[in-house]
């Protein structure tokens, strides 16, 4: 029996469309584990500033290692739903060690953030609550929100990023709601600006609402030993609900967790649809990621090294005439203002052995295209350097730069 021809027709010319508009995403295979280096098919070794490995624990060898003895230990997967064929203990392990790191009474382990967001709205708001959210959060939060409304009929609003005043007059609009909710990101991928957390703990408080924080971008990069935006800030312990990933900063191979009171993990447990409709972490992801915790805890000194290496290519690539956004995070956003430049610009690298990737619009606002270098731990001075180098001879070769 052939295909549906009309079907796959359609899909062809909305795919040439792409290629001729230039946002055609081109996969490039790596042969390599991730690194600061890695041996890209058919160009060999390319410097990467493109990865959230941010502490370079995805090669790291007791990391590795955690995961082949945890392969041995359990098997290759879960077989099924953990309340339906049981739950591993390394899984109980690993949420005992988020909890702790991140300074909540429990944590919940996801498949991914994206998992752990999409069944966190839908379980604490139902019909009556409101939901508030930043406009520059992450998909999986704008999704979560969106699936919560349309199974719980909650209330929903967007306020403008960072914008208090906004937030302040959202929340009082809806006074009357049974339970608000602040969802928010640590810190902003596209941006790397980081959420004014005192501030939105202060309006939680004088609301009474919840403060939800996904801390992707921040677990293992903020705070002098990596526990993210509240250790940043120095309020620990004070965040209601935090949602991260395993698959950026701790070890980069995947999974997700939610962390607040032990009741709320409960209730994930009992309601979350990717919790009851959907296998576990993989156990050799949950060991390896349990060991990139535990190597995270005795070596704070990677952060500081990630922290040092971030401001060190900031003030190089600012000394050669571009504008980065300003930040203290390992998100380094130069702008380069047209998209085309921007796209252009990311492909010359590839060829200078370099692996950037150009953002433009939709993905980022009109004039506001942008190569987003993210550093790692793992980066040396002598990568920055090139890194810096190569992208000013590329600047000069489009007519961005003398």
């Amino acid at each position: 029996m052939a295909l549906n021809t009309e079907f796959t027709a359609a899909f062809e010319g909305a795919i040439a469309q792409l290629k001729h508009d230039g946002v055609y995403k081109r996969l490039n295979y790596l042969e390599s584990p991730q690194a600061a280096r890695v041996h890209m098919e058919g160009r060999g070794e390319v410097l990467i500033l493109s990865s959230n490995n941010y502490l370079g624990l995805s090669n790291e060898p007791s990391v590795v290692q955690a995961g082949i003895e945890g392969l041995h230990a359990f098997g290759a997967g879960t077989g099924s739903v953990r309340f339906i064929c049981g739950t591993f203990t390394v899984h109980r392990e690993l949420e005992a060690a988020l909890a702790r790191f991140v300074g909540t009474p429990a944590a919940l382990s996801y498949v991914s953030c994206w998992n752990a967001n999409e069944g966190l709205t839908a379980t604490i708001a139902e019909e009556g609550d409101f939901v508030v959210s930043d406009a520059l959060n992450h998909a999986s939060i704008i999704d979560s929100i969106r699936l919560a409304k349309a199974i719980t009929k909650c209330t929903t609003a967007v306020y403008k990023h960072g914008d208090l005043d906004a937030l302040r007059e959202k929340l009082a609009a809806n006074a009357r709601a049974r339970r608000r909710v602040i969802w928010t990101d640590g810190v902003f991928s596209m941006e790397g600006s980081i959420a004014k957390l005192p501030e939105l703990l202060q309006i939680a408080r004088d609301t009474n609402s919840i403060l939800v924080v996904d801390d992707s971008h921040s677990t293992g990069v903020l705070g002098a030993t990596g526990r993210g935006t509240a250790e940043h800030f120095g309020v620990v312990g004070e965040v209601d609900v935090i949602t991260s990933t395993l698959g950026k900063a701790l070890g980069g191979a995947a999974g997700g967790f939610v962390a607040g009171g032990t009741a709320l993990c409960d209730m994930l447990t009992q309601r979350s649809r990717p919790q009851l409709f959907s296998n576990a972490l993989p156990p050799t992801v949950a060991a390896s990621a349990l060991a990139s915790v535990q190597y995270l805890e005795a070596h704070p000194e990677r952060v500081e090294r990630l922290r040092e290496n971030a401001q060190y290519f900031r003030r190089a690539i600012t000394e050669a005439g571009f504008n980065p956004l300003p930040g203290e995070t390992p998100i380094v956003p130069i702008i380069i203002g047209e998209t085309a430049h921007a796209i252009r610009m990311s492909e010359m690298l590839l060829d200078e052995g370099i692996f950037v990737t150009g953002f433009g619009f939709p993905v980022v606002p009109q004039g506001t295209a942008r190569l987003r270098c993210q550093i790692s731990a793992a980066h040396t001075k002598d990568d920055l350097d090139y890194a810096v180098r190569a992208i000013s001879g590329v600047a000069r070769r489009v007519g961005l730069q003398k």
